[in-house]
């Protein structure tokens, strides 16, 4: 008889990787006086070649960009290859095959490990563009540019890439870090007014979890980021990234192995919201929903003070968000909150608010008080609720 125990054989492994990118903050990244893109390029060999990937609706409402691009690489020695276009929105993530002309590009072009992907557009885009440039050779080195607020302050400074798979929002994705991300302000002059405050709900999202000093700002400019004011608004993206590029190295879980999401408060019925509109909704708007939604919640279950509340309420009122949409009434809580712990990977984990700028992590949630908070979304109380 074996004795398992003498004939049991294990190595332990263990190592640790460190990851270092820039976040770089400018104006006009493709004007020829502004060297901030070419000194992040390391040029390892004779043939290193970037591939631009373009959002259609960047494109479109910049169409001098492809040339700006070709006449700032003209004076580097690297390859710039034909550049790619992508339609923007869910869109792009919605599409497997749009995944395939990356790879088919890269595959066209022998793109190896030491050249370039670099992606201009808004978030699903560098989200799907992250995903393949990840997963292509085990890993292309991407250059992220966000085009949109919420790429700027939000989603493109990160390490989470993901496509939709069978109508499941980032079904497929992947924690790697960009080689840099470079947030140009010029690249928002093009967007439309709705595309700037749908932005801005993320910056309320880590304010109100992480900093009342960052609260207040955004409370007290709060005409000046409704009017989209250039300084109010490179403020908010600033403060923002920092906060969310802060949370990723020092929570101790960069890569989301637990099951706390505090970087998520508001986005488990969000990500429920864009679904049930057929993307309707963009996401900061969903997440503007959201987060009234567990401010509400965190107040009725007496975690927050009522004058507090308003207070968020009204912020989100001011900017401009609708906090009343016809899909919150068709959503299923219940279905919707074990969707969420499934993305979670664990336990249910849904952060909500002690007070403005301290979150905490609650795994239950009352059902009959989440359908409650659902009501007071109702436009006439949310009326009563700012005007108080």
């Amino acid at each position: 008889m074996v004795d398992n125990q003498q004939s049991r054989q294990l190595i332990q492994q263990s190592f640790a990787v460190r990851f270092d990118y820039p976040v770089l903050f400018t104006r006009n990244a493709f004007d020829v006086n502004n060297g901030e893109l070419t000194e992040l390029l390391r040029i390892d060999k004779t043939d290193t070649k970037v591939l631009p990937v373009l959002d259609e609706g960047l494109l479109a409402a910049t169409p001098e960009l492809v040339k700006k691009i070709q006449s700032y690489f003209a004076k580097l020695d690297v390859k710039l290859l034909p550049a790619i276009s992508m339609p923007g929105g869910e869109a792009c993530k919605n599409d497997p095959t749009l995944m395939d002309v990356i790879y088919n590009a890269v595959e066209k072009y022998a793109i190896d490990r030491h050249s370039y992907i670099l992606v201009i557009g808004g978030g699903a885009v560098v989200d799907a563009v992250g995903y393949a440039a990840a997963t292509a050779h085990r890993g292309i080195r991407l250059i992220r540019m966000p085009s949109t607020v919420l790429g700027q302050n939000d989603a493109g400074v990160g390490v989470k890439n993901a496509i939709n798979y069978h109508k499941r929002k980032n079904y497929l994705g992947t924690f790697v870090p960009p080689y840099a991300v470079i947030n140009d302000y010029a690249l928002l002059d093009s967007l439309e007014a709705r595309d700037k405050r749908a932005g801005i709900a993320e910056a309320v999202k880590v304010a109100l979890i992480k900093d009342r000093t960052f609260f207040d700002e955004l409370y007290e400019q709060k005409e000046e980021l409704a009017q989209f004011s250039a300084s109010a608004m490179e403020n908010m993206i600033y403060q923002g990234a920092k906060w969310h590029l802060q949370h990723i190295a020092h929570s101790g879980d960069a890569f989301e192995y637990g099951s706390a999401r505090p970087l998520d408060f508001g986005h488990w019925s969000a990500h429920k919201l864009e679904e049930l509109s057929n993307n309707e909704l963009r996401h900061g708007e969903a997440v503007a929903i959201g987060i009234a939604l567990d401010t509400i919640y965190s107040c009725k279950m007496g975690y927050l003070s009522e004058p507090e509340m308003i207070k968020v309420i009204s912020l989100l009122d001011t900017l401009g968000f609708e906090l009343s949409h016809p899909v919150i009434y068709q959503m299923d809580v219940k279905k919707a909150l074990n969707e969420f712990k499934e993305h979670l990977g664990g336990n249910l984990c849904i952060t909500l608010l002690h007070e403005i700028g301290r979150g905490f992590e609650a795994h239950e949630i009352d059902l009959a008080t989440m359908q409650d908070a659902i009501q007071a979304l109702q436009l006439d109380e949310l009326g009563n609720l700012t005007a108080a």
